[in-house]
């Protein structure tokens, strides 16, 4: 590299750093989302656990979420380790590595054609590019951005290849693909761009006048052999995996011809969004069999149209056939002839293969500006140098507002979906997340629209019938749970997560039998699902079984330690059993892990307060506890006021005592809690006699 090429290449690397950043930062505000983010990250216990000897054993050895890429895993468990659960870190490294990707991919093109303003051209679209802000603003799709950080360092090593081959130079090439193999299966078309490369820009093809000086056709492709297995491997594992995680639709959801006339129309839609990038969303829905028939005729004229134009001046503008080739061959493992979840097409399938648009445009519009410029003045001719670069300036300035307002739509699970929602139709995808998203602040009635919405679109979908049920549980509408729940298994009878919901539901209704019938069996799909075995202890502390129940309740806790609902669950049992020390241990855990929880803090208070010989400290934290309970309750619950009583009583506070006692009688009179009535005259008369009543309700 000269100090001209250096002089050239640093004022280029800065304006990419800029105009990705200029897009990107305002990702760093962002929450996770209910997509995915939860699987990945939020939901999954060695990830926020950090590294650790149990968490890479894991990384190599799990098929969770129907895929296997330990590197992906072990990035997100460093973002653990690093930044716990605080989003800012998770997004900054997508950031940080869809920067180096930009900035890498620059250098690259510029090594290998020497143009350098045509290089920056395609790292400039490729870095804001609207199509890829899933990739970058996803958490979950780190795969995306890290798998390119070693498509792009392949690449790297194989021109070094190129440039003297033997064995000590392609050793990184096999290392590094094979790496990037273990953080996203899509590098297994990189062979065939290898190919490509040694087409343009490497020139490695020999002619029958340069056999001499060139490698032979034969030689090329048998030097991409190992590359080769690697991905045949890659390919065969990730099918096993997706197949067995029942993320590959069967032929019956998704029929060949249905297929291949989504791909059809795939290929051609993805050339839209690239040139006119709008209505972009985070899913889209796949139309099955009632795919409008001119457009895999569409993408049909356009895939032939394009093939049959780039032969002829592609040996002129090989360019031409290495960027069209590389667009269309790796789109191929995503393009959905091998069908892998419900969408049609994703902006994030884009990531790698828009590169080969971007090549074409970057060479082939100079190439056609300077044809028209044969028979012109030399003043025309300055007009025509002078109007490219400022074009392309406007479409990058362009791109780069679209991206930004594209990237503040990943803000949260609400505005993503909403507008999801407004680009799209019939997304019963969005409508389930949209519905997640309200039941998580709490907005019941609102979520069950949306998951009603998601079931009229599509009837038979088992997740939002549990998802739905789990709403109408929390709306006290156990029964009508109980029927979706029901429907949800009927659909898909190994489905845990219903079925441990189901066993739940019967639970509350004290249909014991039944419950646990549904919870083995969702510890029986699910092996290491904690919150069924916390449920499982829950009907076991029910039938009077408390020692069964604390196995299941330390089950439950060993299998994911930061649950807080086992740890308050063997509080109870311990509890039961006299170990009084032991339960406020636990407690303490379960608010600390779930701070402002009433139940637990409640119970705490009372246990606090009831000590045999209480303390100063135990006083004081039971008198604290079992205040904030009430203010959380809006002092209308009676057991609250209950503790809250004992707690003042133990502190010697017996006015307050006795006046917050009657406050309880009274509303558990009015509430017809006629159960309690007669214990809390029995307290207030105690109280009265200013003495502390010790023993548990």
């Amino acid at each position: 590299m000269t100090s001209k090429s250096v002089k050239q290449y640093v004022p280029l690397v800065l304006l990419l750093i800029l105009a990705v950043l200029a897009v990107y930062w305002q990702v760093l505000g962002n929450g996770f989302i209910n997509y995915d983010d939860d699987t990945y990250v939020t939901a999954n216990r060695y990830v926020r656990h950090g590294i650790s000897l149990e968490s890479i054993s894991w990384a190599f050895t799990t098929r969770h979420s129907a895929n296997w890429h330990p590197l992906t895993w072990l990035s997100h468990m460093l973002d653990g380790e690093l930044f716990g659960m605080n989003p800012m870190g998770h997004h900054l490294t997508s950031l940080l590595l869809h920067l180096a990707n930009t900035i890498l991919l620059f250098l690259l093109l510029a090594r290998m054609t020497g143009s350098v303003w045509k290089s920056g051209f395609v790292a400039a679209l490729f870095g804001i590019h609207p199509l890829h802000v899933e990739s970058v603003a996803w958490v979950a799709e780190r795969k995306d951005v890290l798998s390119t950080l070693f498509w792009i360092l392949t690449m790297w090593a194989y021109v070094r290849y190129a440039e003297s081959p033997n064995v000590k130079r392609y050793s990184p090439v096999v290392v590094l693909f094979a790496l990037g193999l273990m953080a996203k299966p899509m590098l297994v078309t990189l062979p065939f761009v290898l190919l490509l490369l040694d087409y343009w820009p490497l020139g490695r093809f020999a002619s029958s006048q340069e056999r001499k000086t060139q490698t032979s056709s034969r030689r090329l492709i048998l030097e991409k052999i190992p590359l080769v297995v690697l991905a045949a491997a890659s390919s065969v594992v990730t099918f096993i995996v997706q197949q067995k995680g029942q993320a590959v639709g069967s032929l019956e959801q998704f029929p060949p011809i249905s297929r291949i006339a989504n791909a059809l129309a795939s290929y051609a839609a993805y050339i839209g969004k690239t040139i006119w990038p709008a209505k972009l969303a985070v899913f889209y829905p796949h139309p099955g069999a009632s795919i409008p028939v001119w457009q895999p005729v569409m993408g049909t004229a356009l895939l032939i149209v394009v093939s049959a134009l780039i032969l002829g001046p592609a040996r002129r503008q090989r360019y031409l056939a290495v960027g069209w080739l590389w667009y269309v061959g790796t789109l191929v493992p995503v393009i959905g002839l091998v069908q892998v979840g419900w969408q049609a097409m994703a902006d994030r399938y884009t990531y790698v293969p828009l590169i080969g648009l971007f090549i074409m445009a970057a060479w082939g519009i100079p190439d056609l500006v300077e044809r028209g410029k044969e028979g012109k003045g030399e003043r025309e001719k300055s007009v025509q140098r002078a109007v490219l670069p400022g074009l392309a300036v406007l479409v990058v300035a362009a791109l780069m507002v679209t991206a930004y307002m594209q990237a503040g739509r990943w803000k949260d699970s609400i505005t993503l979906f909403r507008h999801a929602l407004a680009v799209t139709s019939n997304n019963p995808v969005a409508h389930d997340n949209l519905g997640l998203a309200f039941d998580e602040r709490g907005e019941f009635e609102r979520a069950a629209t949306h998951y009603m919405q998601a079931l009229t679109i599509k009837p038979n979908w088992a997740e939002a019938h549990q998802n739905l049920a789990v709403a109408l549980v929390k709306r006290g509408r156990v029964a009508d749970a109980v029927s979706h729940l029901t429907t949800a298994l009927k659909i898909d009878p190994d489905f845990p997560q219903a079925h441990n919901n189901l066993g739940a539901a019967y639970l509350k209704q004290g249909r014991l039998n039944e419950a646990e019938a549904h919870l083995k069996a969702a510890i029986r799909f699910k092996p290491d699902y904690a919150m069924a075995r916390n449920n499982l202890g829950n009907v076991l502390l029910a039938r009077g079984k408390a020692s069964q129940a604390i196995e299941h309740f330390h089950a439950a806790i060993k299998l994911d330690p930061d649950l807080a609902d086992p740890h308050y669950n063997l509080a109870v049992a311990l509890l039961a059993q006299g170990e009084v020390e032991e339960a406020m241990k636990e407690c303490r855990i379960a608010l600390r892990l779930r701070p402002g929880w009433v139940e637990a803090a409640n119970n705490l208070a009372w246990m606090l307060a009831a000590a045999a010989v209480p303390s100063p400290q135990n006083i004081s934290e039971a008198v604290r506890l079992a205040e904030q309970a009430s203010k959380a309750t809006g002092g209308r619950a009676p057991e609250i006021l209950d503790t809250l009583a004992a707690a003042y009583a133990s502190a010697g506070r017996f006015d307050e005592a006795i006046s917050t006692q009657r406050r309880a009688i009274d509303l558990a009179t009015a509430q017809k809690k006629e159960f309690m009535v007669a214990e809390l005259w029995m307290r207030l008369a105690y109280y009265e006699k200013h003495r502390v009543y010790r023993l548990r309700p």
